[in-house]
């Protein structure tokens, strides 16, 4: 299975998107490419979302009336053969609420993953984001690969509930093989399935699409406001187009100077410390605790549970039991935003007692299952664009070597992340780069927002972005809190920031800190 990084979600849902077997990538949408920032979209009113990107019903208008419209931008299957053919990239908006005279252009969203859609996150989270709709367009965009735009396509339905059952954490020699067996199927199958697009979804790719997007949007510069893996992409999109960054903001920072490993020992580090505070967080409670007497006693029972589960899983969500594995994926889903930590206890609390349903539920959030038993294609988007992106392999005999250090990291999710490594073994396309690219001199400034509590992207990304980019253009503001992200937590210092320089082109000072 891939390293960890996802995009997330900050209540208790689980996506209901579906897996198309059938989907060819870039079947219909080649065509002879004449110039394509010239094309106009046709914007109509946002069709239900389809297999990959969920399925159920239309986005629903907002509060004020505001429409939902999507469209689909061609751009070029290879952008080193920009003549060449075409793949159809879809596209979501919602006009502003001010003025025309006071509209500064469009706002692009990326919400992370990589692999989430942005077509259907935007809607989700909208109104969060109102008061950036006085003056702009809001706009996001499933990346290639992704959703609606040519998705990644590999194994089924019943495939892929076998792959996330598996044991991720082999302890001894055919649990090793058969992990490494079921890796190898999986990659397998989005080449047999998806030949044609792999070597096409890379982060340079999909910043390229940006800059072709900000031109029929019509914008002299992107105005962009990028969360989680939507950093790396910015900051990518900066590398490549430094003079045409307008307003950026930059939330739950991807570290750009590490590399895949080094990432993932960073999300170990993260996640231990969101478990720890966690646990902290229960004990203090007015009211006892129900999954332990001490924040000691909450992480060690977590530990028994789990071990347990690796010799005997328990029901879950019928047929399927409780693994191990699917356990770990719940509790990592919980700790990625505070609002669910009281369904991580009622989980807990309900899986001691032998009922694994919630923790199943919240696994299957994080693999993108809906409650129908289809999968959207977060994952092999996610497992397509990060191999793609990033050069090492490797293999099991370096996993083990590695093992001590993660379980120092995190004595419960360093297993975990660690054989996580192995997701791009022996991979159909070659990875870019040890690490992104984010250098960006000359650019304007861009805010980087980093959360002292976030587990998927540590705080440290923060302060490494922006030296990344270079003297005069990141500019850090730190938030003391818990979860994936700032912005969405609400809080009032965050947003008046990044409102103040996204509306009104008001800096704050570089250093400020949000309690």
């Amino acid at each position: 299975m891939p390293s960890l990084l996802r995009p997330r979600a900050a209540v208790l849902t689980v996506s209901a998107l579906l897996l198309s077997t059938v989907l060819a990538a870039c079947g219909d949408d080649a065509q002879n490419n004449e110039d394509v920032t010239r094309q106009e979209l046709s914007w109509k009113a946002c069709p239900a979302p389809d297999e990959a990107q969920g399925g159920g019903a239309s986005p629903s208008p907002l509060p004020d009336d505001g429409e939902w419209q999507c469209a689909t931008m061609k751009a070029p299957l290879d952008w080193g053969d920009p003549k060449g053919d075409t793949i159809g990239l879809e596209l979501i908006r919602v006009r502003t609420t001010g003025a025309t005279n006071e509209r500064i252009g469009s706002l692009i969203f990326n919400f992370g993953g990589p692999g989430g859609s942005g077509v259907t996150s935007l809607p989700a989270f909208a109104e969060g984001y109102e008061t950036l709709r006085t003056r702009y367009d809001l706009v996001s965009f499933d990346p290639r690969g992704v959703g609606r735009s040519d998705p990644v396509i590999c194994e089924n339905d019943q495939q892929l509930d076998a792959y996330f059952q598996q044991d991720g954490t082999p302890d001894d020699a055919a649990e090793r093989t058969q992990l490494l067996d079921s890796t190898t199927e999986f990659n397998d199958a989005c080449e047999q399935n998806s030949e044609k697009i792999l070597p096409h979804v890379r982060t340079t790719d999909a910043a390229r699409d940006l800059d072709l997007m900000r031109q029929v949007l019509g914008d002299d510069k992107l105005h962009y406001f990028g969360i989680s893996y939507g950093t790396e992409l910015g900051g990518v999109y900066a590398h490549l187009f430094p003079e045409r960054v307008g307003r950026a903001v930059f939330d739950a920072v991807v570290d750009p100077t590490l590399n895949p490993e080094q990432g993932s020992l960073g999300q170990a580090k993260g996640f231990q410390l969101a478990l720890d505070n966690f646990a902290e967080d229960c004990v203090s409670k007015t009211e006892e605790c129900p999954i332990g007497d001490s924040a000691q006693d909450v992480k060690d029972r977590i530990a028994r549970l789990l071990d347990d589960l690796d010799r005997r899983p328990i029901e879950g969500i019928f047929p399927r039991q409780l693994t191990q594995t699917a356990a770990t994926s719940g509790i990592l889903q919980a700790l990625y935003s505070k609002d669910l930590w009281e369904f991580l206890t009622d989980g807990l609390e309900e899986a001691y007692d032998g009922n694994g349903s919630t923790l199943m539920l919240l696994s299957d959030s994080m693999n993108g299952r809906s409650e129908n038993g289809e999968y959207d294609n977060s994952t092999a988007a996610f497992t397509a664009i990060s191999c793609a992106d990033s050069k090492p392999r490797y293999d099991a005999a370096y996993v083990e070597r590695r093992l001590p250090e993660f379980r120092a990291a995190s004595p419960l999710f360093g297993d975990s992340l660690a054989w996580g490594m192995i997701g791009c073994t022996d991979w159909a396309v070659a990875g870019a780069a040890d690490h992104p690219d984010v250098s960006a001199p000359g650019a304007a400034p861009i805010l980087v927002v980093g959360n002292t509590g976030d587990p998927a992207t540590p705080y440290e990304g923060a302060r490494a972005m922006v030296n990344a980019l270079g003297k005069g253009v990141g500019v850090e503001l730190t938030y003391r809190g818990q979860g994936h992200g700032a912005y969405d937590s609400k809080n009032k210092c965050v947003q008046s920031a990044v409102n103040g320089y996204l509306l009104d082109g008001k800096v704050p000072p570089a250093g400020t800190v949000c309690t």
